[in-house]
């Protein structure tokens, strides 16, 4: 489904942050990238969805090179990135939030469709449509988050760090909300410093070190590599 091969960039043309990451997505597959902060982690993501542009390398989603398409088309072809610290609309209530995330979908029958599937996902969302945003609690906002991110009916969900700043209880629930979202069918792409917690989710992971794809591996194997669990994942 994606493939990222040796992709270099970064914020000014004088500094590298990633310098050759690869990695890839199989269909239905949970894919986590773990790494220290720093790595170059978030710089990945954003690169996939399209928000900066890869020096070199490329990004293969579905076949088809989308290296340097604009944020918005990627989005139009089934990937959408969920931003790390929610970035809601704060002054919209939560349905606006959420039919800000199908802003590329004219078919009004099935933009309904996903808002029905969205607050079945979450009652507590569904539950808070009325209310401003910014008026929700960070698990709340998160939740919201997730949901627009499911508006734009993505074959490929990117999460950047969902658990940022949750209450342990909070963070089981968003993990379980992402098991229930690949179940329906949807591929996820998560960035995480919950390191246990992910490799229990994921199916596979790969690790980033200095901007560059160090290890990988199925999950699993990942958390009993003693070398692996002592360098890059704290554990």
């Amino acid at each position: 489904m994606l493939k990222v091969s040796n992709i270099v960039t970064g914020y000014n043309s004088s500094l590298a942050v990633l310098g050759g990451v690869s990695f890839d997505v199989k269909e239905g597959e949970i894919v986590a990238i773990l790494g220290s902060n720093g790595a170059g982690k978030s710089t990945t993501l954003r690169t996939v969805a399209g928000l900066m542009r890869p020096w070199e390398g490329s990004v293969v989603f579905s076949g088809e090179d989308i290296s340097g398409v604009p944020a918005h088309e990627v989005v139009r072809k089934g990937l959408s990135l969920v931003p790390e610290g929610r970035l809601l609309f704060g002054k919209l209530t939560v349905h606006e939030n959420l039919t800000m995330g199908a802003f590329t979908r004219k078919d009004r029958a099935e933009i309904q469709d996903s808002l029905d599937m969205v607050y079945t996902l979450f009652p507590r969302v569904k539950e808070r449509m009325h209310q401003k945003a910014n008026t929700l609690s960070g698990g709340e906002q998160q939740m919201v988050a997730i949901a627009r991110g499911l508006m734009s009916k993505p074959r490929l969900l990117i999460l950047d760090e969902p658990s940022l700043g949750l209450a342990p209880k909070l963070v089981k629930e968003v993990f379980a909300f992402v098991k229930e979202i690949n179940r329906k069918g949807i591929s996820v792409l998560i960035v995480e410093q919950n390191v246990k917690e992910t490799l229990l989710l994921s199916d596979r992971a790969f690790i980033i070190q200095d901007g560059k794809t160090t290890f990988d591996g199925r999950s699993e194997e990942l958390m009993d590599d003693d070398n692996v669990r002592k360098a890059y994942l704290g554990m």
